[in-house]
């Protein structure tokens, strides 16, 4: 495909120029891409008709057409996450069909799938590579999944499920953005404010200000919701705001806002699709492409963590009620209580709060010591890039070299806005990929990470103030940008996290939040924005004893979500007639949860990891890559946290072999033998129960 110098979108071999792109350059690159790589096929598959098939005639055309979509569609998904105007939703909306349908096609392409099993057949013949042999195992279990093997009857329902499935979940996302950002709640006076941090109360006056209004405007912005939830005396503000958060795109005026019909409709298309494949459930059809060996092990996972972690929740909800009781003469706690009598609870057993450790996580400083810890663990160094086109001016753009050479960049999006996704995650810009001609190299592209999250931004007389909970989602998010940025392999299909299994690509991101509590870390991420001094060692003594505060507590908050996912993707929804969501949440809780919420509550509605993400059968990965991180830490912690040898390792074994190798393996080579939850249960402090 040759440049199209009219479309910013359609120029492949630089960064996007997000000052030059506009919604209506979306769907025009994407309709010229698509029809580009359908012709390109065509035409690849006709030119070994007859033929061997080998990796350059084959996967090296292959590749080249999706890093040219990748590109263009990257771009799109990036700005409809963070500049989410009516335009641009509408062009990415148009685009979301035709790409399902591409991909469909791709899947169920009988010629393209014999032509990969022959390239896998030639394996030995052609020596191919580790990797190469990965890519092709998970390609042809691709091509299964997607019904490349369905009768000619059944392939076009299966399409059409996807194409459905797709648009559902992009509503369903639609739906959590505008009803979060639909709320607002303006308060009058400040004494309604009364016990909620100053730095939340003047960002609300600003919010206001904005709005040409009087007061105080709250909304469901993930900081301003924490801040009222976890520090505002008003229990009926509380109340107010939990329940405006927990219904979110449920319950609404307009049924096309309510999220409760997508869900079931998603669910029921995804068990039809099971049935088509032959799976006996959407679990299973997920599983097949986990680190977990089967539905089984998943379930048997659930739990036993269940059993390790709810002996300790119920005891800390015990003594949180106990102290409402004794000290506040509460006598009942209710679900909008809970994050405030809890960090009521930790002030007084420790004498600390998250809102006291603002003041000594400047986000400058923060970012600074996460860049020399990495720097020091992985021989690479990071600077900032101003020459970069950004799609808004707090974006900031950096490179990361190895020796001096360029391996890699990021773009840091860092501070909510309206308009703008919640939430914090990664995602690829561009994807490392060593381009060859007759086996020799002719370029190299380096990968390019989107990292982005959702803090508090500075005030007009304060810069951005992190809670430590805002570091460890920094260094969480940023452990997913490293997977993505520091791999070796050379193929587009294996490199960063592509091909990494879904239940292990965490394991990088929840590794990095371990830096977040070491002392000698502490003392490169923290310092006082106005005077610079180091955090206290009276502060880093109670932020260590405090570590564990109500683990047992977050845990079976975890475990309640991975359990509803897996439970509901286990359980026939299609001929039901009863309310089966409410039904497995309901039973999800009992099993799980240590204190009731109100029925109205509606959780799953804005469930997007599950019905609008990646995560669907698949929540359990967080707590399942925790057990890997864990036990990876107790590495470092044997060698000392910041030795260089100790990163190293774990660079040339892991993190820069992306999904080159399943992921068991590489975490068997790096630690020499198979995953123990010992660290973990000990990591929390679960260890006893």
């Amino acid at each position: 495909m040759t440049q199209n110098a009219s479309n910013p979108l359609l120029q492949f071999d630089r960064l996007p120029d997000f000052g030059a792109i506009r919604a209506e350059h979306i769907q025009p690159a994407i309709t010229e891409v698509l029809a580009d790589n359908n012709a390109q096929l065509d035409k690849l598959i006709a030119d070994l008709n007859g033929k061997s098939p080998d990796w350059e005639n084959l996967m090296d055309g292959l590749d080249d057409m999706e890093d040219r979509l990748s590109k263009v569609w990257s771009t799109a998904s990036h700005l409809n996450g963070v500049c989410n105007t009516p335009e641009i939703r509408d062009a990415y909306n148009g685009c979301q069909p035709m790409i399902t349908e591409y991909y469909a096609g791709l899947g169920q392409n009988r010629a393209l799938f014999e032509l990969v099993t022959q390239l896998s057949e030639r394996a030995d013949e052609l020596a191919l590579t580790r990797s190469q042999r990965k890519i092709l195992r998970d390609m042809l279990l691709e091509f299964e999944l997607a019904g490349v093997s369905l009768s000619a009857e059944q392939q076009p329902r299966f399409t059409e499920i996807q194409t459905r499935l797709s648009d559902l979940s992009n509503r369903f996302g639609n739906n959590v953005l505008d009803a979060t950002t639909g709320w607002s709640h303006l308060i009058k006076s400040e004494d309604e404010l009364a016990g909620v941090p100053a730095l939340t109360i003047q960002a609300a006056k600003e919010a206001a200000e904005r709005k040409s209004q009087q007061g105080y405007l709250l909304t469901l912005d993930f900081p301003c919701y924490f801040a009222v939830m976890s520090y505002a005396d008003n229990a009926a503000l509380r109340e107010t705001m939990y329940r405006a958060f927990t219904s979110r795109a449920a319950n609404t005026e307009d049924s096309a806002k309510d999220n409760s019909g997508i869900i079931k409709e998603i669910l029921a298309l995804r068990e039809e699709m099971a049935d088509i494949l032959g799976y006996p459930n959407y679990a299973a059809v997920s599983v097949a492409t986990k680190m977990a060996r089967s539905v089984a092990d998943v379930n048997h996972f659930l739990d036993d963590l269940i059993k390790h972690s709810r002996p300790a929740a119920e005891k800390e909800f015990a003594e949180l009620q106990a102290f409402a009781r004794d000290v506040h003469a509460v006598s009942s706690i209710q679900a909008w209580d809970v994050p405030y009598y809890s960090e009521k609870l930790r002030k007084q057993d420790f004498d600390l709060s998250q809102e006291e450790l603002r003041p000594w996580f400047p986000l400058a400083k923060v970012q600074q010591g996460m860049f020399a810890i990495v720097e020091t663990l992985y021989g690479i160094s990071i600077e900032r890039d101003r020459t970069a086109s950004v799609w808004h001016e707090d974006v900031e753009f950096y490179n990361i070299r190895r020796d001096g050479e360029l391996v890699a960049r990021f773009y840091l999006d860092l501070f909510t806005r309206e308009g703008k996704r919640g939430g914090a995650w990664m995602a690829d810009c561009r994807s490392r990929r060593l381009t060859t001609t007759n086996g020799q190299p002719v370029s190299q592209q380096i990968p390019v990470a989107y990292l982005v999250c959702n803090f508090a931004p500075p005030t007009s007389d304060k810069p951005a103030l992190l809670t430590h909970n805002d570091v460890t989602t920094l260094f969480h998010e940023f452990g997913h940008g490293l997977h993505h940025m520091l791999t070796q392999e050379n193929y587009l299909r294996c490199s960063g996290i592509a091909g990494v299994a879904w239940d292990a690509v965490e394991l990088p991101s929840q590794l990095m939040e371990n830096w977040c509590w070491d002392n000698e870390s502490l003392g490169l991420i923290s310092g006082h924005y106005e005077t610079g001094e180091p955090l206290p060692q009276t502060l880093l003594d109670k932020m260590q004893a405090a570590k564990n505060f109500q683990a047992g507590m977050k845990s079976v908050r975890q475990l309640e979500f991975a359990l509803f996912d897996f439970q509901l993707h286990q359980t026939q929804i299609a001929d039901s007639q009863q309310d089966v969501v409410r039904s497995v949440m309901k039973g999800a809780r009992d099993k799980a949860a240590v204190y009731p919420v109100p029925d109205e509550n509606r959780f799953e509605n804005s469930f997007s990891h599950i019905f609008a993400g990646g995560y669907a059968a698949g929540y359990y990965s967080y707590k399942w890559a925790e057990v890997l991180s864990a036990d990876v830490f107790s590495q470092f912690q044997a060698n000392g946290v910041l030795d260089s040898g100790t990163g190293q390792a774990f660079l040339d074994k892991i993190l820069s072999k992306g999904g080159g190798e399943d992921a068991l393996t590489l975490f068997v080579d790096f630690m020499g033998r198979e995953p123990d939850m010992t660290a973990l249960l000990r990591q929390d402090g679960l260890e006893k129960h």
